[in-house]
């Protein structure tokens, strides 16, 4: 396991790397999203970045691990007006909120 100090790479670039595949992760173990349905959406956003000629990045797998993501979550019927606001509401948290401090979102 990665510890502060360690000279092994992080396993996630970025904490939110982390997050969207807890998300991910959390739907497949709750059952509201199979495995293998998982699997093929991921795979699907995947072959679509290659078939557009984006790098084989972590950025790249990421930005589809999202796509992914945002596809599931609308086949469980959030909509895409809905995935929007609560993005814009991200964004906006993100602003505001001091460096090194956690980003939370207000639920008002």
């Amino acid at each position: 396991m990665f510890k502060p100090g360690d000279d092994a790479t992080p396993p996630f670039e970025e904490p939110w790397h982390a997050q969207a595949l807890a998300m991910a992760d959390t739907l497949v173990t709750s059952g509201q999203v199979s495995a293998p349905d998982w699997a093929e959406t991921l795979g699907a956003e995947l072959r679509a970045a290659e078939a557009q000629g984006k790098p084989d990045t972590t950025a790249t797998y990421f930005e589809a691990v999202v796509a992914a993501l945002e596809k599931v979550s609308a086949d469980l019927g959030v909509s895409a007006e809905a995935q929007t606001e609560r993005r814009a509401a991200w964004e906006d948290a993100y602003a505001r909120t001091p460096h090194g401090q956690p980003v939370t979102l207000d639920e008002t």
